[in-house]
């Protein structure tokens, strides 16, 4: 891909800065909608205690959430194209908000499923891949870095909230707590996505004083999935999407299975330090690796982090009857996972073009739907078939390493190939 280089005029500077702006309101867009995902377990015993029901039963609600929010993503993405994005990251943030509103009114299984799975699922997808595809476009030359500080932003507000939410259910109840935190959130959500716009064509610009002329096509979803370069990235991102969750998200009960549950590290109970440094992990990794993949590329930076994943799995396995490894490769194996959400947007971007993003990135994004149906029943079955983790771990870790070859060896070659065919 060539570069173009003229000097940088003061509207041009103008922009540099609005895109940074940009990026703080799309974080604050993000962190709004993220509560509904990542703070769910804290309301499944009140909810099982109301409602009366098992907490299989209650745990559907938690699917409906996922699979609303990744398989509506390509129709959530197109309407982001079609009306425009303040409108509707300003519904998808009313939306969230909403659900927990009339969540906290809710009396049977029915009205929760309708209400926190379905309507909170609609608002929270419409809001991710709206914002994802929007910071792509504003940093063409730091697509890695934008797409991971927003997807970063999606961990970070639970980590706001989750002390706030926790005390809230001690003393003022489920019900006033879903109430308020949904009104908050679902007000925030909305004031901050009034502050959104489109880029002007100027924000190709670097940091520097150049600008990168973008050559590759603007190619429409119609189009892009009629490729062999996306069902490579798509399965790709499945692959990545279902070892990561085949592990994380079953991380208690292995916890409990190696005795992690019941000792301590620093002073502290392991399982609960393991998860707070996971969490950060997860968070600081996307923006990591997305910086890094802008100046050392995309493929190259996937091989290395999909790689360093499966090693860090592998630790993690063989030392897991150590509680300070345990700990601490815990957050290893975070930080080689989440870094998925910043450089398929961006490697995304980069082969189709900047007009179709966010439609494009919906369809991509489907990828984690099905990874957490892999990851996390059929992990689950897979244990409780074998009664071992080892199986489970085994093809999390060989996942890690057929994608990161993947990556190195063939990702790299069809890209290079179709961006050369490409050009704008």
């Amino acid at each position: 891909m060539s570069n173009e280089h003229i000097l940088v005029t003061p509207t041009e500077v103008r922009t540099l800065s609005a895109r940074w702006y940009q990026l703080v309101i799309g974080i604050i867009c993000m962190m709004a909608i993220s509560s509904p995902q990542y703070v769910w377990t804290l309301f499944t015993g009140p909810l099982t205690e109301k409602l009366g029901v098992s907490l299989a039963q209650v745990q559907v609600t938690f699917s409906l959430l996922i699979i609303l929010q990744t398989f509506f993503s390509p129709v959530q993405g197109y309407l982001v194209d079609r009306f425009g994005i303040r409108t509707l990251v300003g519904l998808g943030c009313t939306l969230s908000g909403i659900s927990w509103v009339l969540s906290s009114q809710v009396s049977s299984l029915g009205m929760l499923y309708l209400t926190y799975g379905v309507i909170g699922g609609l608002g929270t997808g419409i809001v991710y891949v709206g914002i994802v595809g929007l910071m792509v476009r504003w940093f063409p030359d730091r697509r890695g870095l934008a797409a991971g500080a927003v997807a970063a932003g999606y961990g970070m507000g639970a980590m706001i909230t989750t002390f706030p939410i926790t005390n809230s259910l001690k003393s003022a109840g489920m019900e006033s707590t879903l109430l308020t935190f949904g009104l908050a959130l679902g007000v925030v959500g909305l004031l901050a996505s009034r502050f959104l716009r489109q880029p002007p064509a100027s924000a190709s610009l670097k940091d520097t004083e150049t600008v990168v002329a973008q050559t590759v096509a603007d190619i429409s979803p119609k189009v892009m999935l009629k490729t062999p370069v996306f069902w490579l990235m798509f399965l790709m991102f499945t692959m990545m999407s279902t070892s990561g969750l085949m592990v994380t998200s079953q991380m208690a009960s292995f916890a409990k299975d190696f005795g992690m549950t019941t000792v301590m590290v620093m002073g502290m109970a392991a399982l609960p330090l393991a998860m707070t440094i996971d969490r950060v992990c997860n968070g600081l990794t996307r923006p990591l690796f997305g910086w890094i993949s802008d100046r050392y590329g995309r493929e190259n930076t996937m091989a290395l982090a999909f790689f360093f994943e499966g090693i860090a799995m592998t630790l993690w396995l063989w030392t897991s009857d150590n509680p300070v490894l345990f700990v601490l490769l815990s957050g290893v194996v975070f930080l080689g996972w989440g870094e998925i959400f910043s450089l398929f947007p961006s490697t995304l971007t980069d082969t189709f073009g900047t007009r179709h993003a966010t439609t494009n990135y919906g369809f991509l994004y489907m990828a984690q739907g099905i990874g957490a149906i892999f990851g996390g029943p059929v992990a689950a079955l897979l244990h409780q078939y074998t009664d071992s983790w080892y199986p489970v771990f085994s093809v999390a870790i060989t996942f890690d390493i057929i994608t990161a070859l993947l990556a190195f060896f063939v990702l790299k070659r069809m890209r290079a190939t179709w961006v050369a065919r490409h050009k704008a």
